[in-house]
């Protein structure tokens, strides 16, 4: 048994709170927006070098506590070392003895991407014995199918891969969308990552679902050029990267990019101009996916 212990922190000391709480013997601290699931819910994405601002303007502490602390002390502690006059207004919950392994599980069910594709965790069925599923567990690396700029890639190469295509997964991940690929058809079929351990998961999946990929590090470099580019990756790396990843795209080849919020695609569009002209070719809870040829 333990004991959760919510406080309410303006967006200025949830970070020494949540420190403070640490080192006052919390076992475990996250830090969530109080006003989610309402109008002012302040969605945050960070990027590379770009990390949010602040913290949200209303922020929920979440500290978890063995059930055998005596959380008076501990409280009282933890807010004054992160500058508080008197212990925030908090709530307790019980958190009882779970199997932590089948609730992770039952979090994760199949995903439809079309009827012709699924994803599929290890522990499932397939849903349909007769379409192309793929086995890809909740792991390391970005990737399961679940988030709107995965969903868009996969239905675009679902649409876009012929038989024996040449395809470059530009920030592979867990390695989905090239198996994805490789799974629909294409011939040769390369993932680059600049994370080892995503593409040693890249790698794992691959094997897992019975196909070949040509994986590498992102310094390396690429010489060929593919008949279909996909980069899921954010909208700085894509602007920066935007000359190499263009010059990767044979005559006639097209291009897909995601991880890039609907209010940011113009930035894209514009930094990408001078190679190749790109347009908004889906829109899925405020991500897009632009899409281009040469």
């Amino acid at each position: 048994m333990w004991i959760s212990v919510i406080l309410q922190a303006e967006a200025a000391k949830a970070e020494a709170l949540s420190d403070a709480l640490m080192d006052a013997g919390a076992l475990s601290v996250s830090i969530e927006d109080a006003d989610a699931g309402t109008e002012a819910e302040k969605p945050q994405f960070g990027e590379p070098g770009h990390l949010p601002t602040s913290l949200w303007d209303h922020s929920r502490v979440i500290a978890l506590f063995d059930a055998a602390t005596e959380l008076a002390p501990a409280l009282a502690q933890a807010a004054g070392a992160a500058g508080f006059d008197a212990v925030p207004p908090f709530t307790t919950e019980e958190v009882a003895e779970q199997n932590w392994v089948q609730l992770t599980q039952s979090q994760f069910d199949p995903i439809r991407i079309t009827d012709r594709l699924w994803i599929v965790p290890s522990w499932h069925e397939a849903p349909d014995a007769n379409a192309i599923n793929i086995e890809l567990d909740p792991g390391m690396a970005f990737g399961t199918g679940s988030h709107p700029t995965t969903r868009l890639c996969l239905e675009w190469l679902c649409d876009t891969v012929q038989p024996g295509t040449s395809v470059l997964d530009y920030g592979c991940g867990s390695g989905i969308l090239g198996i994805a690929a490789a799974r629909l058809g294409a011939g040769d079929v390369l993932g680059i990552d600049i994370d080892d351990k995503a593409i040693e998961a890249a790698r794992d999946n691959a094997s897992r679902n019975g196909v070949t990929l040509r994986l590498q590090h992102s310094a390396v470099p690429v010489g060929d050029t593919f008949a279909v580019v996909v980069a899921n990756i954010l909208t700085n790396p894509l602007c920066v990267l935007a000359p190499a990843i263009a010059a990767r795209v044979a005559a006639g080849g097209r291009i897909a990019l995601s991880g890039v919020l609907e209010t940011q695609s113009q930035q894209v569009i514009d930094a990408w101009a001078p190679y190749l002209s790109l347009r908004v070719g889906a829109v899925l809870e405020g991500w897009v996916r632009l899409e281009g040829q040469r």
